[in-house]
């Protein structure tokens, strides 16, 4: 290996005896700082296609033990640098990344700034070959990992996505080429978080006649404070209550997941109190419930007729102004 030839370690600027938290935490940065879609290097995507293969190859144990024994080995530095024995073949690009546009996804989020978790997708779809060693027969591609947020409303209703994605696939002379393709993803009614969503052939492609790979999409809920999931099915969602819905109770119309539900207040209703649903949760074998949680809230006081009913409401349970 000549003197200006970078190993895995300095193309992530990290020691040798670097531990993997530091190893993720360098190519977390790396890879933001390269993104194609934020980088004016020039060869962002060049630099992000080392960074990528360096990663996965440190950050595997195995691959990592026979790459540092490779580098303590001229012959296995010899190999290294022409593709040899030593089964490391920086040369040989097996797979690189793929690319998400900006395209529309779900409920009106972009599909690239929320949808999928960014930490994790430049190494869910990293270098599938770094560390293979040759071989002459059929090599199916690997299955991709990412995660996919939705929102609770799709988990009620279920139904069908767009996703454009600028796939990896093989070019002429076994070159790698990306190819833009529209996926139909089927988010199921019922689904619950953690959950996978199984694309047959859309995972990394395979060589010499392999099967294409799969891709599996987490299931992840978009959350507020507001509206959240606990146990899987049942939901929780915040509602605002008047002061006098609360006091004497009454009906009141209320937008959920579920859709508008006529929700019946109990009179002396207090903050924080829940209100169950039966079966209204997420809709999944056995339905989850639907929890909400009261939260008395006044009206803002606008006019002199406004304040002289709360001052008359005041003065009548004795409290003086």
């Amino acid at each position: 290996m000549s003197a200006n030839h970078k190993t895995y370690y300095d193309i992530l600027g990290v020691a040798k005896d670097a531990s993997l938290a530091d190893i993720k935490k360098a190519y977390r940065k790396l890879v933001r700082q390269y993104h194609p879609d934020v980088s004016k290097d020039p060869d962002a995507d060049q630099k992000t296609s080392e960074i990528n293969l360096a990663y996965n190859t440190l950050k595997d144990e195995a691959k990592r033990a026979e790459y540092d024994e490779m580098l303590a080995s001229p012959f296995g530095r010899a190999g290294s640098a022409h593709g040899g024995a030593g089964g490391f073949d920086p040369g040989q690009d097996f797979g690189q990344y793929y690319h998400f546009d900006s395209s529309r996804f779900g409920e009106g989020q972009p599909f690239g700034s929320g949808d999928f978790r960014f930490d994790d997708i430049f190494s869910a779809f990293g270098h599938a070959g770094a560390g293979r060693q040759r071989q002459t027969g059929p090599i199916p591609g690997e299955d991709q990992h990412a995660e996919l947020t939705i929102d609770l409303a799709a988990a009620y209703t279920g139904g069908e996505r767009s996703l454009s994605l600028d796939m990896p696939t093989l070019g002429a002379g076994g070159q790698m080429a990306y190819e833009r393709k529209t996926l139909q993803v089927k988010i199921p009614r019922g689904i619950s978080e953690g959950q996978q969503i199984r694309l047959r052939g859309q995972g990394l492609p395979g060589f010499n006649g392999g099967a294409n790979g799969d891709l599996y999409l987490k299931i992840r809920f978009r959350e507020s404070d507001t509206l959240y999931v606990k146990n899987r099915k049942d939901v929780y969602q915040r509602i605002d209550v008047m002061p006098w819905i609360a006091a004497l109770g009454g009906k009141t119309a209320i937008d959920t997941p579920a859709g508008k539900l006529n929700i019946n207040i109990p009179a002396n209703s207090r903050s924080g109190q829940n209100l169950r649903l039966k079966g209204k949760g997420i809709p999944a074998k056995e339905a989850g419930d639907l929890y909400l949680i009261i939260n008395i809230t006044l009206p803002e006081t606008m006019s002199e007729a406004d304040r002289a009913a709360w001052q008359q409401l005041a003065e009548h349970y004795g409290v003086k102004g």
